[in-house]
């Protein structure tokens, strides 16, 4: 049974990973809690609410192209209606400026609604850039 819940959870964040990835965003909007928070790393601000959380990833698949992601080291907790997935990520973009290799550990919390599991927060952690002059 517990097998079931860790595969639904997976396939959600599967889900939202890929919307971005493949320049979708909008398509990550089922699988977000209409409050969903994102806390910036660091703790240095949040983003509030789904259209807010949306805002930003278009925001991003509109003016960066990802060159290169991976992801490794999935985990995947459990507790009665909430779940917690963390992962680590290594990403090369680009912005017409510059390329950028972000690194780090991607923190998502899902709530179980209806159903259904819903992101309600995201951080990331252990967040390392380092940025290229120049495409």
């Amino acid at each position: 049974m517990m097998s079931n819940v860790i595969s639904e959870v997976r396939e959600t964040m599967t889900a939202i990973n890929q919307a971005w990835l493949e320049n979708r965003p909008a398509d990550m909007g089922s699988s977000l809690h209409p409050d969903i928070t994102m806390v910036f790393p660091g703790f240095s601000g949040i983003i509030t609410g789904r259209d807010a959380l949306l805002a930003s990833f278009t925001e991003f698949c509109k003016n960066a192209r990802v060159l290169e992601y991976e992801e490794s080291d999935l985990q995947i907790q459990i507790s009665s209606n909430v779940a917690v997935v963390s992962f680590r990520f290594n990403m090369l973009y680009e912005r017409p400026s510059y390329r950028e290799r972000s690194t780090g550990r991607d923190v998502w919390v899902f709530e179980r609604v209806e159903g259904k599991w819903l992101a309600v927060w995201r951080t990331m952690v252990d967040l390392q850039t380092k940025r290229e002059s120049g495409t």
